[in-house]
C-alpha cells in the first residue's frame, strides 16, 4: 500500500490528492512542500486546503453522523483494532516517514507509532466502556444516566508527536461515535496522511473520517467555528491560541478540549539515586529535542547534592548525539526550525547575561557533513539561573535545561507551583511517603514519579491551569466525546 500520494517533485503546479472529504482523496487547487528539517531536502508535497474543502468536510461529517452513531460499538471496535494491526504492519516505513519530516531520531519515530497503535486499541475497547447508569428508583418511578456522542469534531494536531496526538484525538472520536474533520500541522502532513489513510481503509464509512491538509489553520478554525453543526473542538498547541479558542465561540458554547504549553519542574529528593536520576532526567528533557510539552524545563536540586547531580546531569548530557534522524547513531535531531532555534538561543543568551553558568552547550551545533543544514542546537545545561530570566518563565521547547537549588522541600513544590502551567511534573527519590506528599502537592496534571516518560494510552493526558482542559486517554479521554443525558422516568 502507499504510504502518501504525492506529486512529482518538479511539478510545481501540482497539487496530489492529501485531502480526504466524505471517503475520497481528492487535491486542492494549490500546494504546499513538505521538507527535512535536518536537510532542508523537499520530501513531498500536500495540497493546501482552504474554507471551502473545510466545509466540504464538515458537510461529509455531520451527513456521516447520524449513521455512525448507530453503528453497533463492536463494529466501531473491531475497525480500529484492524487499523491498529495495519499501523504495526507498516511501523517501520511509517517511522522512516515521520523521522524523515519532524527530524526526530528513527528509535522515537519509532515507539511513537507503536504508541500510535496502542492508542488505537485502547480506544476500540473504550468503545465498549463507554457507560451510564441506572439509578435506584425513586418514588415516582427510574432514572438513567446515558451517554451519547458529541458529533461532528475538528481535531487539531501539533507538529512535534505528529502521529500519537492526531491518532489519540481521532480514535477517541471514532470510538464514541463522532466523526472528524483532522487538521494537522503544515509541517508534519506527510505522516498525517499516511495514517489517516490506514485508519480510513480499516472500514469506516465515506465521511467518518475526514481530512483537511493545510497552511491556512486559522482561517479554516474560523469558519468551522462559526458553523453550529460543529460540536466540538480538541486542539493540541500553544496556550495563545488555545486561549483564543476558548473565547472564539462566535455566540455559541461548544465542547472544546485543550492541551497546551507546558512548564514542566522536576523536583528531585535528597535520597535520589544519582546516577538513575540523571539518566531520567536527560531522557525527560531532550527527547525529540525538548520539543515536548511534557519536557523537563525546570530542575530543582537539594543543596546538599546539587553538585553531585549536576556532574551527572552535564556528563550524560554531554554523551548525545546529533545529526540526521535516519541515523541509527543519533539521539538528538534538529529543532524544527530557525525560529525555534532562534528561541531556544535567545533565552540562553537572556539567562547567561543575567548571572547564569553555561556547564555544556550553549550555541549552534556546526556539523562536520555539509548536507546538515537544519536548526541543530547544541544539548546544553545552565546552572544558577535567575528566577527573573526568560526561561524561568516561559517554555522553551529546545534542548535546554536550567538547573536551580533549593533548600527545603516546600519551597521547592511552592517553585515548581509558580507557574500559569500545570501540564507534566516529576519528582524523583526513594521515601514512598515523601514522594506521595510532594505528589500530592504538585498542581499538575501528569506527574512522573521516578519516570521520565508518565505518558501512555491508559493514563488521562492534560494539565491544570493554563495547560488546558479535559482530558485525553485513559478511561477520561472517551468521555471528552461523549454528551450526558439524565433521564427520568415517571410511572
Amino acid at each position: 500500500m502507499t504510504l502518501i500520494a504525492s506529486a512529482p517533485l518538479t511539478d510545481t503546479t501540482a497539487a496530489p490528492a492529501t485531502l480526504l472529504i466524505n471517503g475520497e482523496w481528492i487535491s486542492a487547487g494549490t500546494s504546499f512542500d513538505v521538507s527535512d528539517p535536518a536537510t532542508g531536502e523537499v520530501i513531498g508535497r500536500i495540497s493546501d486546503g482552504g474554507i471551502t474543502e473545510a466545509k466540504l468536510a464538515l458537510d461529509a461529517a455531520d451527513a456521516a453522523f447520524p449513521l455512525w452513531r448507530e453503528v453497533p460499538v463492536e463494529s466501531r471496535s473491531a475497525i480500529l483494532k484492524a487499523a491498529a494491526e495495519a499501523v504495526r504492519r507498516q511501523a517501520e516505513e511509517l517511522a522512516h516517514l515521520m523521522s524523515r519530516e519532524n527530524g526526530k531520531p528513527l528509535a522515537e519515530a519509532r515507539g511513537e507509532i507503536l504508541n500510535c497503535a496502542r492508542t488505537l486499541e485502547w480506544s476500540a475497547e473504550e468503545a465498549r466502556r463507554a457507560f451510564g447508569r441506572v439509578l435506584p428508583n425513586a418514588a415516582h418511578g427510574p432514572s438513567m444516566v446515558v451517554k451519547t456522542p458529541v458529533g461532528p469534531t475538528l481535531a487539531i494536531a501539533p507538529w512535534n508527536f505528529p502521529g500519537s496526538m492526531l491518532v489519540r484525538k481521532m480514535a477517541l472520536a471514532i470510538a464514541s461515535g463522532s466523526t472528524v474533520i483532522a487538521k494537522p500541522a503544515a509541517q508534519t502532513s506527510l505522516i498525517a496522511v499516511a495514517l489517516t489513510r490506514i485508519i480510513n481503509d480499516a472500514g469506516l464509512p465515506e465521511g467518518v473520517l475526514n481530512l483537511v491538509t493545510s497552511t491556512q489553520a486559522s482561517k479554516i478554525t474560523a469558519a468551522l467555528m462559526s458553523d453550529e453543526r460543529l460540536r466540538k473542538v480538541s486542539f493540541t498547541g500553544s496556550t495563545r491560541v488555545g486561549l483564543e479558542l476558548a473565547a472564539g465561540g462566535n455566540g455559541r458554547v461548544r465542547r472544546l478540549s485543550l492541551e497546551l504549553g507546558g512548564h514542566s519542574p522536576a523536583v528531585v529528593l535528597p535520597d535520589a539515586d544519582i546516577e538513575r536520576t540523571a539518566a531520567s532526567i536527560v531522557a525527560a528533557k531532550f527527547a525529540n529535542n525538548g520539543q515536548s510539552c511534557t519536557a523537563i524545563n525546570r530542575v530543582y536540586l537539594p543543596r546538599e547534592n546539587a553538585s553531585a547531580l549536576t556532574e551527572a546531569i552535564v556528563a550524560k548530557a554531554r554523551q548525545l548525539v546529533l545529526g540526521h534522524g535516519l541515523d541509527e547513531d543519533t539521539t538528538t535531531g534538529p529543532l524544527i526550525n530557525e525560529s525555534g532555534l532562534e528561541k531556544v538561543d535567545a533565552q540562553v543568551r537572556d539567562a547567561l547575561e543575567r548571572g547564569a553558568t553555561l556547564l555544556t552547550g550553549g550555541k549552534r551545533w556546526q556539523p562536520s557533513s555539509s548536507a546538515l543544514t537544519g536548526a541543530f542546537y547544541e544539548p546544553t545545561v545552565i546552572s544558577g539561573v535567575s528566577p527573573e530570566a526568560l526561561i524561568s518563565t516561559e517554555e522553551t521547547f529546545g534542548p535546554v535545561l536550567p538547573i536551580y537549588v533549593y533548600d527545603t522541600l516546600d519551597e521547592a513544590v511552592s517553585l515548581a507551583n509558580g507557574s500559569e502551567y500545570g501540564l507534566a511534573a516529576y519528582i524523583f527519590g526513594k521515601d514512598m511517603q515523601t514522594l506521595w506528599k510532594t505528589f500530592d502537592a504538585l498542581e499538575f496534571g501528569v506527574i512522573g514519579v521516578n519516570d521520565p516518560f508518565p505518558v501512555r494510552p491508559e493514563l488521562p493526558f492534560g494539565g491544570f491551569k493554563n495547560s488546558g482542559q479535559e482530558r485525553e486517554g485513559g478511561s477520561e479521554g472517551i468521555e471528552a466525546y461523549l454528551e450526558t443525558k439524565a433521564i427520568s422516568i415517571r410511572w
